[in-house]
């Protein structure tokens, strides 16, 4: 796949990634309850201003932790100033991934990886750097958007997924979105 189609979410439209309207469509407490659970490692890519990383850091709890992980520094510096003095500032660990590297080493029990699969431009090496760092019985949530990837795209890269180590085990109903949950082996 060549990376010349793979453009990443401009930190400028950053609030049409996070509003209230969103959360009518997207509710991250619907969405991603029936996976998380207290005292998980999370990993949150593409997380952008923290629309998911938060509701994720309530529900790991105090004994949980969130990696919010993206490639722009300043979707960081969003997330970083809402948690800023609140208790889930010590819940979520901020990640800047690097171009082609996700670069996180710690295992983790569940990566969310929501509308944001289409942007990486080596989608097989990205879920084998995945793959290492799930634990064994981890999940990968994986939520694509309808309106920029077709079917055939989002098989492919079910396909990709499986060549590197993940197999599909679900694939939960999410509004205006194609999605599934992955698994080692």
């Amino acid at each position: 796949m060549s990376g010349s189609n793979k453009r990443v979410c401009p930190v400028e439209k950053a609030g049409g990634l996070d509003n209230r309207i969103r959360r009518l469509i997207h509710n991250p407490q619907k969405i991603l309850g029936p996976y998380i659970r207290e005292g998980m490692v999370v990993l949150d890519i593409g997380c952008g201003p923290g629309f998911f990383s938060i509701d994720m850091a309530k529900m790991v709890g105090d004994s949980g932790r969130v990696i919010a992980a993206d490639l722009q520094e300043g979707m960081l510096q969003k997330l970083r100033d809402k948690i800023q003095g609140t208790e889930l500032e010590e819940r979520i660990t901020l990640h800047k991934c690097e171009t082609d590297r996700i670069g996180v080493s710690e295992k983790v029990d569940f990566v969310l990886l929501f509308y944001m699969v289409h942007e990486v431009p080596r989608v097989e090496a990205f879920f084998g750097e995945i793959e290492t760092i799930l634990k064994a019985n981890g999940r990968v949530f994986m939520v694509e958007p309808p309106f920029h990837v077709s079917r055939k795209a989002f098989e492919n890269t079910i396909e990709e997924a499986g060549n590197a180590g993940l197999t599909v085990v679900e694939r939960p109903r999410v509004l205006f979105s194609k999605t599934a949950i992955l698994k080692k082996g």
